[in-house]
């Protein structure tokens, strides 16, 4: 019901009906500073995840012509051992950031299994080729070392309660919405949202 009424808010607000509103232009430096540092929000974050979501897409394309299994838990556990090892040395929570990284994983295994489940059925919109699963996982690799420093940017948002759980709405209904995502890849990102609070 939450996120029906602020998907709601935030799709008027996308198309013009309102906007929160901003420090006057002739407003002291300070006042622009002291705003700025008030207001975090999940943007830069759902955005990182959205873009992790959709490379599942070639990842998905990948594996169909390979015939890799979507699971590979050899390099899911060196991905959380990796983060765990860089949250104690960034000063966050290495269990909280290992479990945000699992929820990474499960959400691109959504993709993957959604479009592989399609394109099984609908042969004729499956893809023509298969990209280099090696070259996909450097662009998750560098996915990984942004979405770790947005968990530290946000670590004291993921701490808010109720404030979080609104601000990961908003910011995920806003990032859905820009990115006209799909019913599948809504529900991956629903599934990579689950522990950022």
């Amino acid at each position: 019901m939450l996120r029906k009424l602020i998907t709601g808010v935030v799709a008027a607000s996308a198309i013009g009906g309102f906007a929160l509103p901003a420090p006057a232009a002739n407003a002291a430096p300070a006042v622009h500073e002291a705003v700025a540092s008030r207001v975090t929000t999940f943007d830069g974050l759902t955005e990182l995840m959205i873009q992790r979501i959709v490379i599942g897409d070639d990842v998905a394309a990948s594996k169909y012509f390979s015939g890799k299994p979507v699971d590979d838990p050899v390099r899911e556990q060196q991905i959380l051992d990796s983060v765990r090892q860089s949250a104690v040395q960034l000063g966050i929570d290495p269990d909280s950031t290992a479990a945000f990284f699992q929820a990474q994983i499960d959400a691109s295994k959504v993709v993957q299994r959604g479009l592989l489940a399609y394109w099984a059925a609908h042969p004729d919109k499956a893809p023509t080729s298969g990209p280099d699963l090696n070259v996909i996982r450097e662009k998750l690799d560098a996915l990984t070392t942004q979405l770790l420093a947005e968990l530290v940017r946000v670590d004291h948002l993921r701490q808010s309660g109720l404030r979080c759980d609104i601000s990961l709405v908003v910011s995920a209904a806003t990032a859905e919405i820009r990115h006209h995502l799909d019913a599948l890849h809504r529900q991956a990102v629903r599934t990579a949202s689950a522990t950022v609070c």
